[in-house]
């Protein structure tokens, strides 16, 4: 098979994969792969080796057909691909996620295509093909509701910008200002499903909140006393002020049946309201976790994931910064069922997902994939590689198993 490609498809594989393409070298890239599924096959493996290698110097060579060659290499001593199994992988990060390059998957036609760039580079436009008759659904972006203490509502997002005594808004940052001795007011910020937004609290902490979630927290904190805020529900990630530059005082996260006790250190709680589990995830420093029956230490890539109907803790090792790539925009999934993904697509697309099959929900896949797509290219991946039909309607999405 690989013997009967001509020259000109050689190269524009290799150019796609250097992201090289222009419009008319894509058409006439996607239009051979629509031709059989022979030609999706060979595309997929042909990048599948590549992540088996972890090459990077492979794509930057200059000669195509040398490169090429050594793909063909590879293929003819890889004989045990298989393309239809309970789970997809497109890449797995490397343990440091801002050293290296991410993978982001477009489904073009009737192949699957993977993109190699770096975290800087994944907003970018990509080619992209969905039918006209099927519901396009586009990804969330930047928007919130703060409530101030004195019950006054202001909308947060793109175009919008506020200016107060005590803060200022731009497009995806809320940022509080260090008040000294004015009234303590508790504030609320809340992001709608389909949203995610920023906040800088006036003791410099930074807090990325993910799509469904509200934060607790006042307009400034007294200089001394413990700093304390509460995720009322959701997932948010915390860069705290060190409590050296604040006469010592500790920072605090409270959550539903846990509170989290800081001293200075990056972390994610992720504590949702139709999840029976709170999740605590230490990226770097240290921090004491307590609640009714026990009190437990992290150290950094450990999480602790707490039981709500007993409050057992158990505590595992993991790779911390795949835990918050979804601050960078990435969602990384490793070894989830079919079902816990679409409950993070469905915050994160703000659409309903209903599995007309419960015997596809336990599924296993593993995935990189950029937040800034429509939903419709992952829905389109899953399907390509799995035994997985979809339907749109609205902001209804319905999985079934092809028959």
């Amino acid at each position: 098979m690989m013997e009967n490609l001509n020259s000109n498809i050689v190269s524009l594989i290799a150019s796609y994969s250097l992201k090289e393409l222009n419009q008319e070298e894509f058409d006439v890239l996607q239009n051979w792969v629509r031709e059989s599924p022979e030609n999706q096959k060979l595309f997929i493996e042909y990048l599948k080796v590549y992540k088996k290698s972890r090459q990077i110097s492979f794509y930057q060579t200059l000669d195509k057909n040398k490169a090429w060659k050594k793909v063909k290499l590879e293929l003819d001593n890889h004989k045990e691909t298989q393309y239809h199994n309970e789970r997809f992988s497109l890449f797995n990060l490397s343990t440091n996620f801002y050293k290296y390059a991410a993978c982001a998957v477009v489904a073009i036609g009737g192949g699957i295509f993977f993109y190699l760039s770096s975290p800087k580079t994944l907003q970018g436009n990509e080619h992209s093909i969905v039918t006209s008759k099927e519901v396009v659904i586009p990804p969330g972006s930047n928007k919130a509701t703060l409530v101030l203490g004195n019950g006054s509502t202001v909308v947060l997002g793109k175009g919008s910008s506020y200016i107060a005594k005590s803060f200022t808004v731009n497009n995806s940052t809320l940022t509080y200002k260090d008040q000294g001795k004015s009234k303590v007011e508790f504030n609320f910020l809340t992001i709608p499903r389909g949203g995610q937004f920023s906040l800088v609290l006036s003791d410099g902490t930074k807090v990325w909140l993910n799509s469904q979630s509200q934060l607790k927290f006042p307009n400034y904190f007294i200089n001394g006393k413990a700093r304390s805020v509460e995720l009322v529900y959701g997932e948010a990630y915390f860069e705290v002020s060190p409590s050296t530059q604040h006469n010592g005082s500790h920072f605090m996260v409270k959550t539903k049946g846990q509170q989290v006790e800081v001293l200075g250190t990056h972390f994610n709680i992720k504590a949702y309201n139709d999840e029976p589990f709170l999740y605590a995830t230490l990226v770097e420093g240290s921090i004491a976790l307590r609640n009714k029956e026990s009190r437990e230490i992290l150290r950094p890539d450990q999480q602790s994931i707490v039981k709500l109907n007993d409050n057992s803790i158990e505590t595992k090792a993991v790779n911390a910064q795949k835990v918050v790539s979804w601050k960078e925009g990435v969602f990384n999934f490793e070894n989830l069922s079919l079902e816990e993904i679409m409950k993070v697509l469905g915050r994160w697309y703000d659409v309903e997902v209903v599995f007309s099959d419960s015997s596809i929900k336990n599924m296993k896949f593993n995935g990189v994939l950029r937040k800034s797509q429509n939903i419709n290219d992952i829905l389109f991946t899953i399907k390509t590689l799995n035994n997985i039909e979809y339907e749109i309607e609205q902001r209804k999405i319905t999985l079934t198993k092809r028959k």
